[in-house]
């Protein structure tokens, strides 16, 4: 310790270093880059650190352990900020951090299971790591392209704005399922065959004839067609006639059947039924079992009539 005048106690970087367990070469550092200024010189031009300087350094070891860089420490130590004010500023930014480790680790975990190739490890990272703003835009081209045309007050136009319904956000901790559906979603709505197929049902859909038909139970379909299915009842069959029959009614006239089946073979498509699944993943709802097959099996038996 040195004493330059009666009653102040003067320190040298050693000694400062080993008062307050911070390595010589970092408070040297420290003091090159202005956080901790000597106090005075001695005679042979040695640096000297007063009580303050004590203080001062550990203040900033406590703010670098905190993780805060040197232009945030050097900015609440000239008070031109409050300590309170880089905190929150930080856990945002650990909070980012922490986001993208889950998002790796989810990802990690999906390439494990699936077995992925280099390219589909790629992809996966890519599209996992987009923004909120940029998932939600994948989803809106794509309805956007298959919805062109369709006026708000349409029914259309209400399908549409369910399929937009994503969960840009993915959670905090993503399941890896969900960050599976994330990319198998992005890459059915990118697919361009998909594009035209959901653009005929839109144009179908509008184009229909307003007149009322046979409505199908949709309840109903599920139960009995699903029935037919579980029990081998081919659809051209007289077990089958009997399941038909209780879907619709016996006395439907054969033209009216060719339009249900046209309008099920429309209408009924597995990457269509994927896609509603696929964002219930995303979102984190139960999932529902497939309706496709009851609905190809009634279109089948309508065709056949039965017998």
């Amino acid at each position: 310790m040195v004493v330059v005048n009666e009653g102040t106690e003067f320190f040298t970087i050693g000694q400062l270093a080993r008062r307050t367990g911070v390595p010589v070469r970092t408070v040297r550092f420290w003091s090159d880059s202005g956080l901790v200024p000597p106090a005075d010189r001695s005679g042979g031009g040695y640096r000297l650190y007063d009580a303050e300087a004590v203080a001062r350094l550990d203040l900033v070891r406590t703010l670098r352990e905190l993780g805060l860089g040197l232009d945030a420490v050097r900015e609440i130590l000239c008070r031109n900020t409050t300590v309170a004010q880089v905190a929150e500023a930080h856990v945002s930014a650990l909070d980012a951090e922490i986001r993208t480790l889950r998002l790796r680790r989810a990802v990690l975990s999906t390439v494990a299971r699936r077995g992925s190739t280099i390219e589909e490890a790629l992809l996966m990272h890519r599209l996992a790591r987009l923004s909120a703003r940029e998932r939600q835009r994948i989803i809106d081209d794509f309805v956007d392209r298959v919805y062109a045309g369709v006026e708000p007050g349409e029914p259309a136009a209400g399908i549409a704005a369910g399929m937009r319904q994503v969960n840009a956000e993915l959670p905090e901790n993503p399941e890896p399922e969900q960050v599976d559906a994330w990319v198998e979603l992005a890459e059915l709505v990118a697919d361009e065959d998909f594009q035209r197929r959901v653009r005929q049902m839109v144009v179908t859909g509008a184009q229909a004839p307003s007149e009322p038909g046979t409505a199908l139970d949709h309840t109903a379909v599920l139960e009995h067609a699903g029935r037919a299915l579980a029990e081998g009842a081919a659809p051209g069959s007289a077990e089958g006639r009997a399941f038909l029959d209780r879907i619709v009614a016996p006395d439907t006239p054969d033209a009216e059947r060719r339009r249900l089946a046209e309008q099920i073979e429309t209408f009924t498509d597995t990457r269509v039924e994927r896609y509603w699944q696929l964002l219930g993943v995303i979102n984190g709802r139960p999932p529902f079992p497939s309706a496709v097959p009851a609905f190809a099996w009634l279109a089948a038996a309508l065709r056949a009539g039965g017998a």
